[in-house]
């Protein structure tokens, strides 16, 4: 029986969010999806909608959401279906919201050195979703989150490669990649994609492919 999925996708132009989820569209629909794409966060209203989807993906970076928005998504999560995205369209979204931080694991807060920046990202879960990839360079933004300690990290990218308030505390890693569970919901993250030009690079494309199919419990026979 084919999957199926939404994609919510609007706030800041700057994170090119129309793209990133065409991105996504087209990924999932690789892979056999049914793909619905909303641009109006009154998408999440329908409960009985969401509470029969395999995957949520949000691409909306800052905004706000109100309680009847994130009240049927959050209960969606909790039942069981996967959420997954990238970058600020999943954490950078409804900053005065925490009942959604607290399921996504993670907050934005700064980028220092903005979208000059060179970074490894380094691999280091042992996961299907990084199984067998190597590290990598990025040139984009660096982002620095506050995350939740439960999360499980598949990836991570050393601080400081840019100077600011933060670099005396360093040397020290910041979680690039990670999943995590909300109730019986699979959540997965990374923060790569402040473009679809990023994304598109072959090891970021690579961890969302598998990260979203993770979410959704469309892996492999044989793959957790």
């Amino acid at each position: 029986m084919a999957r199926n999925a939404l994609i919510v996708w609007g706030g800041w132009d700057g994170h090119e969010p129309e793209a990133v989820a065409a991105l996504f569209r087209d990924l999932l629909e690789s892979e056999g999806f049914g793909v619905a794409v909303e641009t109006s966060l009154d998408a999440f209203k329908d409960r009985a909608r969401l509470l029969n989807l395999d995957l949520i993906v949000p691409v909306w970076t800052m905004g706000s959401i109100t309680g009847d928005q994130l009240a049927p998504l959050v209960e969606a999560v909790t039942s069981g279906v996967g959420l997954a995205g990238c970058h600020g369209g999943m954490c950078d979204a409804f900053r005065d919201a925490p009942d959604y931080q607290f399921m996504t694991g993670g907050q934005w807060v700064a980028h220092p050195g903005n979208d000059g920046v060179t970074y490894k990202v380094r691999i280091t879960g042992d996961h299907w979703i990084t199984q067998g990839m190597p590290d990598f360079d990025v040139t984009s933004e660096q982002y620095y989150l506050h995350v939740d300690p439960s999360n499980t990290v598949l990836a991570v990218t050393r601080f400081p490669v840019a100077d600011g308030p933060h670099a005396p505390n360093g040397p020290f890693d910041m979680p690039v990649v990670w999943t995590r569970m909300h109730g019986q919901g699979r959540v997965f993250y990374t923060s790569l994609g402040h473009t679809a030009a990023v994304l598109k690079q072959p090891e970021p494309l690579e961890i969302c492919r598998r990260g979203l199919l993770w979410a959704a419990r469309a892996m492999p026979d044989g793959k957790e």
